[in-house]
C-alpha cells in the first residue's frame, strides 16, 4: 500500500519506487498489478493509470538519456 501511494503521489515509475523502497523492480511491478487489486481497486486503477502513463513516456525518456549520455562523452563523428 506505501508503494502505491508513492506512486500516485509522486507519478514515479516502478525502477523508483523500487529504489526508495529497496526491493526489486519485479517485486514492485507485481505487487502493483496483482496483488494491490485483491486489496484495494480504487488505488490500484490509480496506480495503473500513472504505470500507463510512465509506459506511453518511456520512449521519450529514452531518448532523453541517449541525448545526455552523449552529451556528456562529447562524442564527435567523424565522416
Amino acid at each position: 500500500m506505501e508503494v502505491s501511494a508513492y506512486i500516485i503521489e509522486s507519478s514515479a515509475t516502478v525502477r523508483q519506487a523500487a529504489r526508495v523502497f529497496g526491493v526489486s523492480k519485479s517485486t514492485v511491478h507485481k505487487d502493483v498489478t496483482e496483488r494491490l487489486p485483491q486489496l484495494n481497486q480504487g488505488m490500484a486503477k490509480q496506480v495503473r493509470g500513472v504505470l500507463d502513463i510512465n509506459k506511453a513516456e518511456r520512449h521519450i525518456r529514452g531518448g532523453e538519456a541517449t541525448r545526455k549520455k552523449y552529451k556528456e562523452t562529447n562524442v564527435k563523428k567523424f565522416y
